[in-house]
């Protein structure tokens, strides 16, 4: 049997074909800050960390936004306060390495709603059809597994609305919610339509929507059920009649929806956040039948640069997560500025040498 190349590896690992994989795919997300370490560390000039360590996937993404022109209002040496393309202010230290801080959001009103929808439609603007374009060719030439990728629901929203304004709105402005997470996932599908015309061909979907912190759900299952899960319903039934499988992003503790996420047809769960509770090998055994996971290895423990400790948590974690297929290598978050190249270089060995089929 030939090589393969990664979007088989990642289709078979899909459809859980053991007898057909060399090892389980590999995939990754290190901040930008982390890049810029691993550059004065050894990651070779002009070469991105997917080429280096081989990661089998890629996304293409439109701009889903309002496309407001995006503003540096307020700079120091440490940080950087600027007008985003959604029409809110957020300070952020220079380097991006953190979660910003939200200092205005757009959307106060039903009224402000209004005018930033009509900004939301599908156009030929939206795409980078010079350097995207190009990019999606060579990385389809190098045989990676390509995917679509949207922000959608509430993860989405909270670019309009801060995050405790959204949680009232949920509660006592349903109807506004349920429009705004409508009118973005028909953005998101109508631009996916766009790019195919224009050349993108896509292997998957992978939607993003973060729903979770440390201790559990944002909101109930009953507010989940009644506003969003048609919406995702709708996108995966959708993303599927186009012969798409479909990815979620969805940080923190979300395992009281992960029934809600089978039935709307999500094929991988990503990232499976261990400082959260979100245990790969739990998940696996319960509901590996199911769903593929993607991540779960605690970025804790490469932030220690400890070999030891990253070897441990490699030899506990992959030989399980691997077994009957269904299991895509990933962070259990990104990968923070605080690991090393070389230590990041060392468990992507680990994770090849036990993640191995054969």
């Amino acid at each position: 049997m030939g090589e393969l190349t990664s979007r088989e590896r990642v289709i078979y690992a899909l459809e859980r074909k053991v007898e057909k994989l060399d090892r389980i795919p590999i995939h990754d997300s290190p901040w930008g800050a982390t890049i810029d370490r691993w550059r004065g560390e050894g990651l070779p000039p002009r070469v991105s960390p997917g080429d280096h360590f081989g990661y089998d996937m890629t996304t293409f993404s439109p701009d889903t936004s309002p496309m407001f022109p995006e503003q540096i209002l307020y700079e120091d040496e440490e940080y950087v306060v600027e007008k985003t393309r959604y029409g809110g202010i957020r300070r952020n230290h220079r380097n991006y390495s953190t979660t910003p801080e939200i200092i205005d959001w757009p959307v106060k009103t039903k009224e402000d709603w209004k005018r930033i929808k009509e900004r939301l439609k599908p156009s030929y603007y939206r795409v980078d059809w010079v350097s995207g374009l190009q990019n999606y060719h060579r990385q389809r030439s190098k045989g990676r597994f390509i995917l679509y990728g949207a922000a959608v629901g509430f993860d989405k929203i909270q670019s309009y609305v801060k995050t405790d304004e959204l949680l009232k709105f949920v509660i006592k402005d349903p109807e506004l919610v349920i429009d705004m997470y409508e009118t973005d996932a028909k953005l998101a599908m109508d631009m996916y339509e766009i790019m195919v015309k224009g050349g993108f061909k896509f292997d998957a979907a992978f939607l993003f929507c973060d729903l979770g912190y440390r201790k559990g759900v944002f909101f109930s299952p009953r507010h989940y059920e009644e506003q969003l899960h048609p919406v995702f319903k709708r996108l995966c039934k959708f993303f599927k009649s186009r012969g798409l499988y479909v990815f979620l992003h969805s940080c923190g503790n979300v395992k009281q929806f992960i029934p809600y996420f089978i039935e709307e047809g999500f094929d991988v769960l990503q990232p499976l956040e261990v400082k959260a509770g979100m245990d790969l090998l739990e998940l696996k055994e319960k509901y590996g039948d199911k769903l593929t996971f993607m991540g779960g290895i605690d970025v804790r423990v490469m932030a220690t640069n400890d070999p030891t400790k990253i070897r441990e948590e490699i030899e506990r974690k992959i030989p399980k997560a691997k077994e009957g297929g269904g299991y895509i290598y990933h962070s259990d978050h990104s990968v923070p500025y605080d690991v090393s190249f070389k230590s990041y270089s060392y468990l992507i060995e680990l994770v090849k040498k036990y993640g191995r089929y054969r």
